[in-house]
């Protein structure tokens, strides 16, 4: 999850920005803070960003494994695989409870596979939407893939 704190500080020269997440590169999802006014003037703006990270276990029995994300004794989110053999697994299922939605939870249980993949020499087939559209958008996970 990135939280963001977005600081406006305002110039003597005018510049009106547009508002719009999608056509102004300095407004992305953790901006919030920033009014939806337009701007007149120009603005200094920094963007800090803390991600949150959340506990993840990995299990794994027999053929079967998930990487979890629980809270007293409560998962909350997972991501489960199959083992097809002992240097491969295929991802077939990501969930994350409603509590934690939008927080990237679905990414960071991606990220702990990746590495764990990578430490074990472990390729990873996804057939799971969640993880298979992560795998298409970012290249630089895509060398655990078969």
């Amino acid at each position: 999850m990135l939280l963001g704190a977005a600081f406006a500080t305002k110039a003597s020269a005018n510049l009106n920005w547009p508002t719009d997440r999608r056509s102004n590169p300095f407004i992305n999802r953790s901006a919030a803070a920033i009014p939806a006014a337009p701007y007149s003037g120009t603005y200094s703006i920094c963007f800090i960003h803390h991600p949150m990270q959340h506990t993840i276990q990995h299990q794994e029995q027999d053929a079967k494994g998930a990487f979890t994300i629980e809270n007293s004794g409560q998962r909350l989110a997972e991501m489960t695989y199959s083992r097809t053999n002992a240097t491969m697994v295929i991802v077939d299922h990501t969930e994350v409870d409603p509590s934690l939605s939008g927080q990237g939870v679905g990414r960071e249980l991606l990220g702990a596979l990746v590495q764990w993949a990578r430490a074990t020499g472990t390729k990873v087939v996804p057939l799971c939407p969640f993880a298979k559209a992560q795998f298409d958008k970012d290249v630089a996970i895509r060398d655990v893939l078969v």
